[in-house]
């Protein structure tokens, strides 16, 4: 067992993730319904990836932060708040075309037959109230990354200014030396966690092609393919834009990648992070920059969602035999990229936000029920789209201040 267990050590994960992934779509057509009884497996790792989110945002945060200037933080915060709104109303207008070339949903009708209940909308005011907590352990338990991160910010900032005063400097610098033994401890966890994200990724593989079979994808493939084809033309665009910054893509997507896969099988941006996180550190992006704005865009840049809701509203509007029209694919891209924040980090976030346009636009509801029947194929790649638009940013955007210093220098 103990060479077994070296073997399977010294194997690279991005091999292992990806056997695992064809082995869990081939036993979930084996199996079918059955392949639900593998569901613990898969329980199992989200919740060890959940249970080191907060340790990993909170003490990466406060070291990036007692790394950097505070100007600097205050520059790239702008950077990375510039980035993602654009990069969502960007892939909204991609899905937009791709889905009017491709005309998803045409010659299809609605039986009447569905039915779904609208999810209540937060709004983009209480996401805003939300970063601060009131609660600060409340935050925490609650996985409200937007606290956390304020919560890192304001006790970093706090640690910093200790370590440069005269009276507290000792105090800070004993401080400093505790989270970053701390932050050693979470990656050391995290690395025996990696060890088990192919057997996770198997088994939630497995369940998920075993419940939704080939009938629903065939059904529907048509909004399915065009949603993947914009995904597609998506990732191509961060590539031109990393050849544009000088970015190496295949160092990109050499790291990557192992968040990417995991993100399309488990749909979770949030459940995801660790291994984010962990690729940024590979990718050579700092702490101070990939501290903040991976956690950040984990909750609120959603290119992958952004593409669904124009995807979806081309496949409603053709549904019901009323294209959409010129203005009213404007109406798409504003509403849809205000949606992508204000419905961030609530459960079923890709459904509300399409509930959302579909309201504002006067599309019908029983589309949105419709859609909800291919609602984990189509999540998984928005999940993936999402993770990678976040990590281009973020590499993107320390490409641009190594350009910065480069020039003053």
């Amino acid at each position: 067992m103990k060479t077994l267990w070296k073997t399977y050590a010294r194997v690279s994960l991005i091999l292992k993730i990806t056997v695992a992934l064809i082995l869990g779509v081939i036993a979930g057509l084996i199996f079918g319904p059955d392949a639900a009884a593998l569901a613990p497996l898969g329980d199992l790792l989200l919740r060890l990836l959940t249970f080191l989110i907060v340790p990993l945002i909170f003490f990466t945060l406060i070291v990036g932060i007692n790394q950097s200037k505070i100007g600097d933080l205050g520059r790239m915060g702008g950077k990375v708040f510039l980035f993602y709104t654009f990069s969502s109303a960007f892939a909204i207008m991609v899905g937009l075309t791709v889905a009017s070339i491709f005309q998803p949903g045409s010659g299809m009708q609605l039986d009447g037959s569905e039915t779904f209940d609208v999810p209540d909308n937060p709004g983009f005011t209480s996401v805003l109230l939300n970063i601060v907590p009131s609660n600060i352990i409340a935050a925490f338990s609650e996985m409200n990354l937007l606290g956390i991160i304020f919560t890192a910010f304001a006790f970093g900032i706090a640690i910093s200014y200790m370590r440069s005063s005269s009276e507290f400097g000792e105090l800070g610098n004993h401080l400093m030396k505790t989270i970053n033994a701390l932050n050693e401890a979470t990656l050391l966890v995290l690395k025996a966690i990696l060890q088990y994200v192919p057997i996770g990724i198997f088994a939630i593989m497995a369940e998920t092609v075993g419940s939704q079979g080939v009938d629903t994808l065939v059904s529907l493939g048509g909004m399915v393919a065009v949603l993947y084809i914009a995904i597609a033309v998506q990732i191509a665009i961060y590539t031109a834009a990393m050849l544009l910054f000088k970015v190496n893509p295949l160092h990109f997507f050499k790291h990557a990648r192992t968040p990417m896969l995991t993100a399309f099988v488990t749909q979770s941006s949030s459940g995801t992070l660790p291994l984010t996180l962990n690729a940024a550190r590979g990718l050579g992006i700092p702490k101070s920059l990939y501290g903040f704005s991976l956690p950040l865009g984990a909750t609120i840049n959603m290119d992958g969602a952004a593409i669904r809701i124009a995807v979806s509203a081309i496949f409603a509007a053709n549904i019901i035999g009323d294209p959409l029209s010129l203005s009213e694919m404007f109406m798409v891209v504003l509403i849809g990229t205000l949606a992508t924040v204000g419905t961030a980090g609530i459960p079923g976030a890709g459904i509300v936000m399409i509930a959302t346009v579909f309201v504002q636009l006067g599309l019908p509801m029983e589309a949105v029920a419709l859609l909800t029947a291919i609602d984990a194929l189509v999540g998984m790649g928005a999940t993936m789209l999402n993770v990678t638009g976040d990590l281009a940013g973020s590499k993107l955007i320390d490409q641009s201040e190594k350009r910065r210093s480069a020039a003053k220098a």
